[in-house]
């Protein structure tokens, strides 16, 4: 890899460069057909962030690189199939470094967009799933998302004054309390932290779903519990899907 910040730079962007001008006019690898090692372009701008420990936005990345092609004719805006791309060799790069493919399937499912926030969110996947906990926490997550694809909440603002039953109240305190705990050890990258804090709400929200029936014919009962449910879907997915953990 380049060895200093000039050299860097200068490969960054001209791999860069590369990738979105050939993406941009419809030159992307098919299957094993990579006549432009754009595998290897990807590769390397994935290397020299995790390795070199740039604290940088991939998607910032694409499209400077975008951006510098605008002005090239025939050029299209091929951001989403780059990121796509990049997204297939992560998944590859850390398959060889041992992670499972749940394991990476969760973590990218949250689109972290620092790639060198990806192996301590692995980690701390890793960590979250040999706990006892872990389980019923990810299938409790799936069931909350399959809820919210059918019934999408409006918002996550919770109004207290409609907690009717003990067991939605109760999953409500827990929430409170647990969020401002899960969102300073996120802002400090302390992922595996942020996932052990979410142990403790096993219990209320197995009691919640046991206790509380969400599509009420009540619409404000039933748009308070949904934002109740969406607001929790949004805590515990801050590292990674944790849905796509569940057997």
């Amino acid at each position: 890899l380049p060895s200093t910040p000039v050299s860097l730079a200068v490969a960054l962007a001209d791999k860069l460069e590369t990738l979105s001008g050939l993406f941009g006019i419809g030159q992307m690898p098919t299957g094993d057909k990579d006549p432009f090692a754009l595998r290897r372009h990807a590769l390397g701008v994935l290397r020299m962030i995790l390795e070199k420990g740039l604290n940088v936005s991939l998607a910032e990345l694409v499209t400077i690189g975008y951006e510098a092609l605008q002005s090239v004719a025939g050029v299209k805006d091929a951001r989403e199939a780059l990121m796509a791309f990049f997204e297939d060799r992560l998944r590859v790069m850390f398959k060889e470094k041992g992670y499972s493919a749940q394991e990476i399937d969760a973590v990218l499912a949250a689109h972290p967009d620092r790639v060198l926030q990806i192996p301590a969110r692995l980690d701390a996947v890793r960590t979250f799933s040999q706990m006892p906990q872990a389980e019923a926490l990810a299938a409790a997550n799936k069931r909350i998302g399959n809820i919210l694809k059918k019934s999408p909440a409006e918002t996550t603002q919770v109004n207290e004054a409609l907690l009717q039953i003990e067991a939605e109240n109760a999953l409500y305190r827990a929430l409170c309390d647990v969020e401002p705990q899960v969102q300073a050890a996120y802002d400090q990258g302390n992922y595996t932290e942020v996932l052990t804090m979410l142990a403790p709400m096993r219990e209320p929200v197995d009691r919640f779903f046991e206790d509380v029936m969400v599509n009420v014919d009540d619409p404000a009962l039933r748009a308070n519990r949904l934002a109740l449910l969406a607001r929790l879907h949004r805590t515990m997915n801050k590292v990674a899907e944790l849905s796509r953990l569940a057997k």
